[in-house]
């Protein structure tokens, strides 16, 4: 057992390094909202529904400058495409998820989504000196009932699904079928890169069983003065999200 030391480049939470001397062993967190490169911007109001700009052609360079260095990779991403975004390919706007401003082409979520899936593979693909592994873990439900997070929707579940109690379907099953696809895409195009192995982390299924491991609205502490809302999308920790080191190692 040792501790780490802590080894980041930059003073932020969201991208931090340790690093486990004796072992000779590093770990590294690269938070990225969409994969891609993307800006918040000013048009509408501020907050969870606030306009972002999506590059679709272009890697978001908080990750994609650094992880050359790295033996493994995990990449994850998926509720922050249903937010409302302005779409960009080769520096052009080519449409929007929920702005409806005339002359703008109003695109689904899984438009950007595949194309900010399928930008991050050619990425690592095109990484000449990465030899290592990379695990696309796929998306993991929310669980919303009663309404949208925004209109009264809540997680209260105290205990997990049976498997005949629900099923994969509507937006959670078009995003979990886009991973896959562009995952066999990324498999098929592979030899561009014969040194890099490619492997799933398919958790989606076994979590959205879970409607119990979310923080609903004891989501902060209780002195932190926050907009109070039902957090049914992050998971508590301890939780059921903890199985996911396990299937690694597995």
């Amino acid at each position: 057992v040792e501790d780490p030391e802590d080894d980041s480049r930059q003073q932020d939470f969201n991208f931090q390094r340790w690093r486990y001397k004796t072992y000779n062993f590093t770990i590294a967190t690269f938070w990225t909202t969409h994969l891609v490169r993307s800006e918040e911007t000013e048009t509408g109001p501020a907050g969870p529904n606030s306009f972002y700009n999506l590059y679709l052609d272009e890697p978001d360079p908080s990750w994609a400058s650094q992880i050359v260095e790295f033996d493994y990779i995990i990449i994850s991403s998926g509720q922050w495409f249903f937010r409302p975004l302005f779409l960009f390919d080769k520096q052009k706007r080519i449409g929007c998820l929920y702005c409806y401003i005339p002359g703008v082409r109003n695109v689904g979520a899984h438009f950007a989504y595949r194309r900010a899936l399928r930008t991050t593979f050619k990425t690592i693909l095109g990484l000449e000196n990465f030899k290592g592994e990379v695990f696309l873990r796929t998306f993991a439900p929310s669980h919303f009932e009663d309404g949208e997070w925004d209109k009264g929707g809540n997680c209260l579940k105290t205990r997990p699904y049976r498997s005949n109690e629900t099923e994969l379907e509507g937006m959670n099953l078009e995003t979990h079928n886009i991973q896959l696809d562009e995952f066999r895409i990324a498999k098929r195009d592979k030899n561009i890169n014969e040194g890099l192995n490619l492997r799933l982390l398919d958790v989606t299924q076994v979590m959205l069983l879970r409607p119990d491991g979310h923080p609903s609205r004891f989501g902060h502490k209780p002195e932190d003065k926050v907009v109070l809302y039902n957090d049914c999308v992050h998971w508590c920790l301890p939780g059921p999200i903890d199985s996911w080191n396990d299937f690694l190692l597995d």
